[in-house]
């Protein structure tokens, strides 16, 4: 089996994707991994326990597939969500990047568009990119802020078939308003994907869109156990939407896509919700300790609902980053210019960060 092997460039690789970089952030054994904006905390023990056992009666059935429907899931999910939402009205997948390429296989595809406001979560134009469907980017304010009126104005005028709305922002942290999605609902003619990844970060006061879906068919809202259920590694994230626009996904899933141990995890999870969730306000305690701390030492952290801070004032983003990484603390330099971006930890990896970023120096 010796010789040269192929090289990329050399396979019949659709013309849309050459010259196309896959999604990927570093991983490094680092003891302070603070770059993809996981939930730290590891699962309570007892948590855990309900889990594998949960699993280990799912093993007794392994050889036949799994629940097609994958019903009490999806009723675990609606009853999680409330706002008087049903089983019907429910999906899920291997994660919410797979939800998320569930919507663009069913909505948009060769010949159509998909838009956001950028800069935004860098998968959503992969993903696009990857269903044959051309990406178109928006803009936003300098504090990376969007309006109801420019956003509207922007949708229409780009008339895409499916927009992206992440709400709160990644990789900014940045709130998005209600406002906004309503009016760019009116604006759009196509499916509206509101990205709820990080709302259980947001104030407790904040409104869901969910609120917004009675009406609206063309609505989604999309949301992941990786962050605040800390089930990053499970691979689980799922969206509420109008039953029919539900039924149009089953057009494109794979058969039996989440597997029957997938389902037992993630039903076994839900049920402790309110215990898996009790990590999120120590979260937000870091969080805004990240802030205020990056502030004293001369950056310029932007406000953010989310368990990440975007700091800006960073005069070398690659040399910090390395002189971070030389430290042990690996953080994310999101390719926003005099930008980098670190993960709300624990309180012990919060210190280690605040710890090695003084040691670089103040950005006065």
């Amino acid at each position: 089996m010796g010789g040269v092997s192929a090289r990329l460039e050399d396979l019949p690789l659709r013309p849309d994707l050459r010259g196309q970089k896959p999604y990927g952030a570093p991983q490094a054994p680092l003891p302070v991994a603070l770059n993809v904006n996981e939930n730290t905390h590891p699962v309570p023990q007892d948590v855990a326990d309900d889990i594998l056992d949960s699993i280990a009666r799912a093993l007794r059935d392994v050889n036949r597939y799994p629940d097609r429907e994958f019903t009490a899931l999806r009723e675990g999910f609606a009853e999680y969500l409330g706002h008087g939402l049903t089983r019907d009205q429910i999906w899920a997948a291997n994660g919410s990047n797979e939800v998320l390429q569930h919507i663009l296989q069913a909505f948009a595809g060769p010949g159509r568009t998909a838009f956001g406001f950028s800069p935004t979560y860098s998968m959503y134009p992969l993903l696009t990119r990857g269903t044959g469907a051309q990406w178109v980017s928006g803009t936003r304010a300098a504090d990376y802020t969007v309006s109801a009126s420019d956003a509207a104005s922007q949708v229409a005028d780009a008339a895409p078939d499916v927009v992206f709305l992440c709400a709160p922002n990644n990789p900014t942290g940045t709130p998005l308003h209600l406002d906004v999605v309503e009016a760019v609902y009116e604006a759009a003619d196509g499916i509206v994907i509101v990205d709820e990844a990080y709302f259980e970060f947001a104030p407790a006061d904040a409104r869901s869109a969910l609120t917004l879906l009675p009406g609206r068919e063309r609505l989604v809202v999309s949301r992941t156990m990786s962050k605040a259920f800390a089930f990053a590694g499970a691979r689980v994230g799922y969206l509420a939407a109008d039953p029919a626009l539900i039924d149009a996904l089953r057009l494109v899933r794979l058969p039996y896509h989440l597997s029957a141990l997938t389902q037992a995890a993630a039903s076994a999870a839900l049920r402790h919700a309110p215990v898996m969730l009790g990590m999120v306000d120590e979260i937000v305690a870091q969080r805004d300790r990240i802030t205020a701390t990056v502030e004293a030492l001369g950056y310029t952290p932007h406000e953010s609902w989310t368990n990440f801070v975007l700091f800006g004032g960073v005069d070398d983003p690659a040399t910090t980053w390395q002189a971070l990484y030389d430290q042990g603390v690996l953080i994310r330099d999101v390719g926003i210019p005099h930008h980098l971006r670190v993960t709300a930890g624990t309180a012990d990896e919060t210190t280690a960060f605040l710890d090695a970023l003084a040691s670089v120096g103040s950005a006065a």
